[in-house]
């Protein structure tokens, strides 16, 4: 099999994405009538795609187990660092992306009836195939920055299916806050990338994760704490759970998707990938097992106060979250991938059912908090609260922010305007109408050339001020001024020297001065 099969098992995903997108453009896949077409495009990539990985299962299965590096061609090059699109075919890499298009594959067939004649029908089919191809890349990657890619591409979904219903103001601020929350994982990525750029010369897996003994023990660790923090920010660990509850304003599939099957996991998945760094720095490891505990124990609190079935689900994936952090940072990493690939799979079909759940209950209510949480008042109050990270994300991050900017800006109109001497504009009068009350006479300006403000201003004015009384003065009066005058006398004096001189005594008189000061 040729190795450039494996790009077709993200590229198809995405070809359909751009399909859908043009077809949606242009006209040709527009409202209900084209809502065929665009189900057509999405599920035969997707149906490719995992057709596609099943073969490579089989290939990868019969063969010798060994895992393989697939260097397809250059993408960046830049003096000593190159960058290549490659991927890797290992246990991990495979198992993983199977799954993820299995998953989507069904997910996509969930929701054409689900979003039957909804008005962003196409936009959900192309966001959802775009975030297919996102999740197989970040899956089958042979590098960091490809991986990167993929990164970034399944957090821009994330955002725009977040957003789905546009018009409410919850929608947007929960995909904004969810959106900004993950950019500070991809800092920690950026890290990583940098520092294996800088220390490894190249951010391909096979090299990075290898043994070097010839790379400081601490570089290797500010590597590895990099990625670490990505992945933790990703799949919402603790403390950075918050923002995942705001991701259930979207649609039912992409909920599944993103935070109940798939997306959730990709931090996971990171950890998994980078355990040869972890584990040369056990301080990191402790530092995962910590975050681990603190998840289970989130979720685990958070889960049993929640009233609505998706809302559970999602506390409950954070605490199997948080139990795979504890097994990687044990050393448990053939565990941790399985507790991965069932989860994702139990839980897809948990929040896929989650709409006629009610209707499968009877509408019975939900449970109750358990006794003993309620004995202890301040702990079912924090439960209720969850915690209060999003008050003390607002305390810590996006006050502090706020209270910055504004001190920001009041220095720069305060001090750094004035200094300047930016002018300063009011909204009395518009400056039409002061150009047209100076033309009737009924404005008058301190100077002609305006007036200055700020120390800087009042320095140009002056100086402008003295130009324009030389022009004025010297140069612009009836007839040329003074300078006229000035200039007409010393043209006579210039004459009469010049008369003086082509007469003989006075030039054979300049030879001899001349000679004598040589002399």
């Amino acid at each position: 099999m040729p190795d450039w099969i494996v790009l077709l098992v993200p590229g198809l995903p995405l070809l359909a994405a751009c399909w859908i997108a043009c077809g949606t453009l242009f006209g040709w896949s527009r409202g209900e009538e084209g809502e065929r077409g665009t189900v057509f495009a999405a599920q035969l990539a997707g149906f490719l795609s995992l057709l596609l990985l099943l073969v490579l299962d089989g290939v990868f299965a019969l063969g010798d187990g060994a895992a393989r590096q697939l260097v397809l061609f250059p993408w960046l090059h830049s003096g000593m660092y190159t960058a290549y699109i490659s991927f890797t075919l290992d246990a991990l890499s495979l198992s993983v992306a199977t799954v993820i298009a299995l998953i989507t594959l069904l997910v996509t067939r969930f929701s054409v009836n689900y979003l039957h004649r909804e008005a962003g029908f196409q936009r959900f089919f192309m966001v959802l195939a775009l975030f297919a191809a996102a999740m197989q890349l970040i899956t089958l990657a042979g590098s960091a920055v490809l991986a990167f890619v993929g990164w970034e591409l399944a957090g821009a979904s994330s955002y725009l299916l977040i957003g789905y219903n546009w018009q409410s103001k919850t929608a947007t601020n929960n995909a904004t806050r969810a959106f900004v929350t993950n950019r500070l994982g991809d800092a920690g990525f950026m890290l990583g990338m940098f520092m294996a750029f800088t220390w490894f010369r190249s951010t391909e897996w096979n090299v990075l994760l290898a043994p070097s003994s010839g790379v400081p023990s601490l570089m290797i660790g500010i590597t590895a704490l990099g990625f670490m923090a990505a992945a933790l920010v990703k799949s919402a660990q603790f403390p950075f759970s918050a923002w995942i509850t705001r991701a259930l304003e979207g649609p039912t599939p992409s909920s599944t998707v993103f935070y109940g099957a798939v997306m959730v996991h990709a931090g996971i998945y990171l950890l998994l990938r980078i355990h040869p760094l972890l584990e040369q720095v056990p301080a990191l490891q402790y530092l995962l097992m910590l975050v681990g505990i603190l998840t289970i124990l989130y979720g685990w609190l958070g889960g049993m106060v929640q009233t609505d079935i998706k809302t559970s689900l999602l506390f409950s994936t954070l605490g199997q979250t948080g139990l795979m952090l504890v097994e990687i940072s044990v050393g448990w990493y053939t565990l941790a991938l399985l507790h991965l690939l069932f989860h994702a799979v139990w839980r897809a079909y948990q929040f896929l059912h989650s709409p006629s759940f009610a209707l499968h209950v009877d509408w019975q209510a939900a449970p109750k908090a358990p006794a003993w949480l309620g004995r202890c008042h301040w702990l079912h109050v924090a439960a209720l609260q969850r915690f209060w990270l999003d008050p003390l994300t607002d305390w810590l991050l996006v006050k502090p922010t706020q209270a910055l900017s504004q001190e920001t800006q009041v220095f720069d109109g305060q001090i750094l305007d004035k200094l300047s001497g930016t002018p300063i504009y009011h909204s009395g009068i518009s400056s039409l109408a002061e150009m047209q009350a100076l033309q009737q006479g009924t404005l008058r300006l301190e100077s002609s050339i305006g007036v200055g403000s700020g120390l800087f201003g009042k320095l140009m004015q002056w100086a402008a001020e003295q130009l324009e009384w030389l022009e004025q003065r010297l140069l612009l009066q009836q007839d040329g001024g003074k300078a006229k005058e000035t200039l007409e006398v010393l043209g006579r004096y210039l004459d009469r020297i010049d008369r003086l001189l082509t007469q003989p005594r006075y030039l054979v008189l300049l030879v001899a001065v001349t000679l004598v000061v040589i002399f």
